[in-house]
């Protein structure tokens, strides 16, 4: 049987076990879900934002064939006190959007570009919209940048996770902090990992 190893890379939708415990985490459930020979890396760090997952990259074990990106979440954190700015009109508050867009385009495209010159198999995840408290307006800034993450990892002939019709329940989020996948969520990713995995 031909083996194969997943490498998670991105932020703390795959580095998530300090908020499942005593549930199991993304890789804890994929290492199960897998089983020998296969196997899988978490290189992911809780925190991180895009431009940081290159040094993710440089960790990569030389028997890689799989790759898993998700990351975004914590770039759109970031903009939060942008986006409480007061504006005088709506195409105002859209020439707003168009650069933050603008911004996390450039971090995202090199990004991708530097995955693509691993040439593996890649699936990478969008950022989910269904955290429970997030409101409307936030849910549609959140299309500014899930619009970026599909529109490059199309560009760029990778498959596609889309994480806000896999977790959509209030019990996909954690009870520590519902910006993170809780174990029910873990094992939703875990599955449709594994599933891609041996697809492609």
């Amino acid at each position: 049987m031909t083996s194969n190893h997943l490498a998670l890379l991105g932020d703390s939708i795959f580095d998530n076990a300090s908020y499942v415990a005593p549930s199991e985490s993304v890789i804890e459930h994929l290492r199960r879900t897998l089983k020998s020979p296969h196997a899988c890396t978490l290189l992911a760090v809780d925190g991180d934002v895009t431009r940081q997952v290159h040094a993710q990259l440089q960790r990569l074990p030389p028997s890689t064939t799989h790759l898993v990106l998700s990351v975004g979440g914590n770039d759109a954190l970031s903009w939060l006190p942008t986006l409480d700015h007061p504006v005088s009109s709506v195409m105002e508050a859209l020439a707003h959007l168009n650069h933050i867009q603008t911004d996390f385009t450039s971090h995202y495209d090199y990004l991708m570009d530097r995955v693509s010159e691993r040439r593996l198999p890649t699936l990478v995840c969008t950022i989910y919209d269904a955290v429970p408290g997030l409101t409307p307006a936030l849910e549609t800034a959140l299309s500014v940048f899930n619009d970026v993450v599909t529109r490059s990892a199309m560009q760029h002939r990778f498959d596609i996770l889309d994480l806000r019709t896999l977790l959509t329940e209030a019990a996909d989020f954690s009870e520590v902090s519902p910006i993170e996948p809780s174990g029910q969520a873990s094992q939703k990713l875990a599955r449709a990992i594994a599933d891609w995995s041996v697809a492609v």
